[in-house]
């Protein structure tokens, strides 16, 4: 049940989203489409409410749980950041409204925006665990191993992509023109 919950919540949200975006850009019902997009964060109370009462209901702790933990993490971190970016692209096809400007792509400007991003990460890691541990203290005495290993799942994605954003500071990208830059060094198969 709530493996389906979770799938219906994925795609609730961007049903939503679609219909939030077309009343306001097609039909240019912006007080409708608020509503709409205001609608997402219900969806992850509904699949919180449905995790907890599976397992109040004596459901043995499973994958499922910790999946739906992560999900509903990873949805407080980036759901705004992701209605937010597809709204200045909706905007710009449908509106007229200018292009939305692109991630920085080179030097500590790009290294800001992937920590920034990593930030989010550690904010969906953050939501994820304390849903976990929660559940952890709700089960009490049950086996709560499958709680647990998504605790590490959610420490792991963080870790990794934390590694991935200091690489962007320590060896920032730069252009292919730029002063100081070794092309031979760059050559794939040398």
């Amino acid at each position: 049940m709530i493996v389906a919950l979770i799938v219906a919540c994925e795609a609730g949200f961007w049903v939503l989203l679609a219909l939030g975006l077309a009343v306001r850009y097609l039909l240019g019902w912006r007080r409708t489409s608020v509503v709409l997009l205001l609608c997402e964060p219900v969806l992850e109370l509904v699949l919180f409410a449905a995790t907890a009462v599976d397992l109040r209901n004596g459901a043995e702790p499973g994958w499922e749980h910790g999946l739906a933990a992560l999900y509903i993490g990873y949805t407080v971190a980036y759901g705004h950041y992701t209605i937010r970016w597809l709204d200045g692209h909706a905007a710009h096809r449908l509106a007229g409204a200018p292009r939305p400007p692109r991630p920085p792509r080179y030097g500590m400007p790009r290294a800001r925006h992937e920590g920034a991003l990593w930030l989010r990460t550690l904010l969906a890691a953050a939501v994820a665990l304390a849903l976990l541990q929660a559940a952890v203290w709700y089960v009490g005495d049950g086996d709560t191993s499958s709680l647990r290993s998504f605790q590490w799942v959610a420490l792991r994605a963080a870790g990794i992509h934390g590694l991935i954003a200091l690489t962007y500071l320590l060896w920032p990208k730069r252009p292919k023109d730029a002063p100081g830059r070794d092309p031979e060094r760059e050559t794939v198969g040398r």
